[in-house]
């Protein structure tokens, strides 16, 4: 099955940029989309963004359209998150998965250690 590595967190203050990575192996890249996830303490896992296998489409989160991006890099079996104007909402553990819709993702059993983002105000 799919390992996944996530990468790239850290403490920042609010309104800078943070840039993280999800690297893949095994069985890879085998459903349609790749997308981003959080958890805050207390909190459910929610939908970040995501991305086709092509690259070609992605989708986002209306609480963060216009301030991440996400982008994949198939050769290198890798996706990444860019993150500009980061707010202390967006403080959580950031996780990756595939899977043929968000929902599937989201509902997946498997996730990597996640990488902890921490916005400071």
């Amino acid at each position: 099955q799919v390992q996944l590595v996530e990468s790239g967190g850290g403490l920042v203050q609010a309104g800078g940029p943070l840039r993280l990575s999800c690297a893949a192996s095994g069985r890879t890249f085998s459903s349609y989309f790749m997308g981003w996830f959080r958890q805050a303490p207390g909190k459910e896992r929610e939908f970040v963004a995501a991305i086709t296998r092509s690259g070609g489409n992605t989708y986002y989160a209306d609480s963060v359209k216009g301030r991440f991006t996400i982008s994949r890099d198939n050769a290198k079996n890798t996706v990444y998150l860019q993150m500009y104007s980061l707010k202390p909402e967006d403080t959580a553990v950031y996780y990756c998965n595939e899977g043929p819709t968000v929902q599937a993702m989201l509902g997946r059993d498997y996730w990597g250690q996640g990488t902890q983002v921490t916005v400071s105000s």
